[in-house]
């Protein structure tokens, strides 16, 4: 043949039959004449004589549902259309796919078909999706239909049998995102119907089977997948409006954008005399720009530019370097900002943060989902969100329930400097919303496994030992025993840490036998108690005036000089215990309840103290006007107090001793 022959033109195929007809022919009608194909067998003959068949029907059903007149002939074509694809001998995928495609654009391009139509060409439709994927087009369709129509029979009937093949084969979702898509809505339909809940929970329960082990190996990584999507999709709002990507601690405690923060003002760094440098805090010139001033659980970042360095000079001079109690007297946070999700997305975040939790009680199913969460793939809003984070804690609790190595090794993070859920859940964390029992819950059944190691301990004494030390004061025998570890693993080189330690192991019973058995085996221990309490003491954040007494009753502590409340729970209250520490010199009670009262009974008796911290403490003038008879203070911070300017000037004449003053977001700035 010169010219090739398109299927549209072709009017009839048959098999040729007659006596005598050349073997294994086709004869072809076309306009003006026929043609005669010849294929060497026939098996050859036979698969061409059903693909030219096949592809002749397939455009007239193209052209009859590209313009459409009455339903009642369109559902007829169609379901004739599927019979024809269900009864072909072809094999290949295509058979199946094509018809798929045809009623795809047919919804498409005919948007003012009723509910009640679309649900019609849906079930008609229905034995073809039993064995194959819905192509993109018509995702996007039964997504619109679950959304507007979540309660309709067809999600029922016609699209659990497709999700369930789309969860049991291998997935791309990344090629294929309307099956995702699809696969997402789907599950919040089943959430609107009226057992809700429930109902998404016998779905999950038949995809992983009545067995206890599950033999679908896909299901659970592609269920991840979509709760992950869909979790993202709750905050892809937030997402969006990043502009200088804040930090996680940024997104909780402050505030998302950037014109909504505080302008960054140069840190002021008190000097006093030499004798109370902190080692810990020691900055050089030859550091960089930023320096990461830390004790236990508190963490500035100074930011040294050149302005500040001027400032630094004209104000300071030569003197000393700053203690760390100083370094601690930075601006205020900011406001806090609590993300607020919109009532749909709040829904979907409830339904799929219960999914997960619902995929961490089957056990089978458990070691691959800490695996895959592992890496913490949810995005940093989330993390930020305190409603999430409170119910992902289902989960966490789960993995660190597991006696299984492969489960609550998944706890830690995946490589060394970045957080894992045992970071970010512990005291201190962003994630953390109690005083510390998931932590201990982690801590002990990752003790009691392989990681009784002096690494892992080491982490807890750089990272966590405030929390530590809080916890083993409220008698948690886990913190107890790993307090014991440390001192008996010499984890602690700080002899006033060693000191701290001791004091809060005897403020407990348990603590108290524990101790004495380590004393037992290291006399070396009882020698260091003999030699006097520490200098230098920071209580863990959260901790309550009943802690404090209780460590401070605990030891001998006449040789304090520093002490560090900053960020707990103390109140006035706490001030009683205070003045009894003849030697303290120091006091940092930024960001506590401390009140006026407290300030009284200070002034009363401390009047040895140089330096006193009140940042963002409730202290007023009532309060602030006693410190005129501390004559030995040099270090004052007020900062974000209800400081007038009438008492500044007050205190300022009264204090001839008084050099280094913070008074910002006062009416005395």
């Amino acid at each position: 043949m010169e010219n090739s022959i398109s299927y549209s033109s072709i009017e009839d195929v048959q098999l040729l039959s007659w006596e005598n007809a050349p073997k294994y022919c086709l004869q072809l009608t076309i306009p003006g004449g026929t043609v005669l194909l010849q294929a060497a067998n026939s098996y050859l003959r036979d698969q061409w004589f059903h693909s030219l068949q096949w592809k002749k029907k397939i455009y007239k059903y193209k052209k009859v549902l590209s313009n459409p007149s009455r339903l009642e002939v369109v559902l007829k074509e169609i379901r004739t259309l599927v019979d024809m694809a269900l009864t072909s001998p072809l094999q290949d995928e295509s058979i199946h796919q094509a018809p798929l495609e045809i009623v795809s654009r047919l919804l498409s391009e005919n948007t003012n078909l009723t509910t009640q139509e679309h649900e019609n060409i849906i079930v008609a439709i229905a034995p073809l999706l039993e064995n194959n994927h819905p192509p993109p087009d018509l995702c996007e369709f039964f997504c619109k239909h679950c959304r507007e129509r979540p309660r309709s029979m067809v999600v029922i009937e016609v699209f659990t049998p497709v999700v369930q093949r789309i969860l049991k084969h291998n997935m791309d979702f990344g090629k294929c995102p309307r099956l995702r898509l699809f696969t997402q809505e789907y599950i919040l339909a089943l959430n609107e119907l009226n057992a809700g809940m429930e109902v998404v929970k016998k779905f999950i329960h038949s995809m992983h089977g009545p067995t206890g082990q599950c033999p679908h190996p896909r299901v659970l990584p592609n269920l991840v997948a979509v709760c992950l999507a869909a979790i993202y999709s709750c905050y892809e709002e937030f997402i969006n409006s990043r502009d200088n990507s804040p930090s996680l601690k940024e997104i909780r405690n402050g505030c998302q954008q950037p014109c909504d923060r505080k302008p960054n003002l140069p840190l002021r760094l008190l000097h006093t005399s030499p004798d109370l440098v902190s080692q810990e805090a020691t900055l050089t010139e030859s550091r960089l720009k930023s320096v990461i001033v830390t004790s236990n659980e508190i963490h500035v970042e100074v930011e040294r530019n050149n302005t500040a360095n001027q400032k630094m000079t004209a104000n300071v001079g030569n003197d000393s370097e700053p203690n760390l109690i100083d370094c601690l007297m930075v601006s205020p946070t900011c406001s806090t900002m609590s993300i607020e999700l919109s009532p749909q997305a709040d829904r979907v975040l409830g339904c799929y943060v219960e999914i997960l939790k619902m995929l961490s009680n089957y056990d089978d199913w458990r070691p691959a989902l800490a695996s895959l969460l592992q890496p913490i793939p949810f995005p940093k809003e989330a993390l930020a969100h305190e409603k999430f984070t409170k119910e992902l804690k289902y989960v966490i609790q789960r993995f660190a329930e597991d006696p299984r190595q492969e489960v609550h090794s998944c706890l830690l993070s995946v490589r060394a400097g970045k957080d894992g859920w045992f970071q970010l859940y512990s005291p201190g964390g962003v994630a953390c919303d109690d005083d510390g029992e998931l932590f201990a819950s982690m801590v002990h059944i990752l003790m009691g496994s392989c990681y009784k190691t002096k690494k892992f301990l080491l982490s807890l004494a750089e990272n966590k030992l405030g929390p530590c030390m809080l916890l083993a004061l409220r008698g948690n025998q886990t913190m107890v025993e790993i307090l014991c570890l440390m001192l008996e693993y010499n984890i602690i080189d700080n002899k006033d840490t060693q000191l701290q330690i001791i004091s809060t192991l005897e403020s407990t019973d348990v603590g108290k036998k524990m101790y004495e058995q380590l004393c037992d085996r290291q006399r070396e221990l009882k020698e260091l108690q003999r030699k006097g309490g520490p200098t230098r003491l920071t209580l863990p954040s959260k901790s309550t005036d009943a802690d404090l007494a209780r460590l401070l009753s605990s030891g001998s502590f006449g040789n304090l000089e520093n002490l560090s409340l900053a960020f707990t729970n103390v109140t006035s209250a706490c001030a009683e215990h205070l003045i009894k520490l003849p030697s303290l010199r120091q006091l940092n009670l930024w960001s506590t309840q401390f009140g006026d009262a407290g300030l009284r009974l200070l002034s009363e008796h401390l009047t040895m103290l140089q330096v006193l911290n009140l940042c963002e403490t409730p202290v007023t003038d009532a309060g602030l006007l006693a410190l005129s008879s501390m004559k030995s203070l040099c270090s004052l911070n007020m900062n974000s107090t209800k400081l007038s300017a009438d008492t500044y000037e007050d205190l300022k004449a009264k204090l001839p001793n008084l050099k280094e003053v913070d008074v910002r977001y006062t009416e005395a700035w």
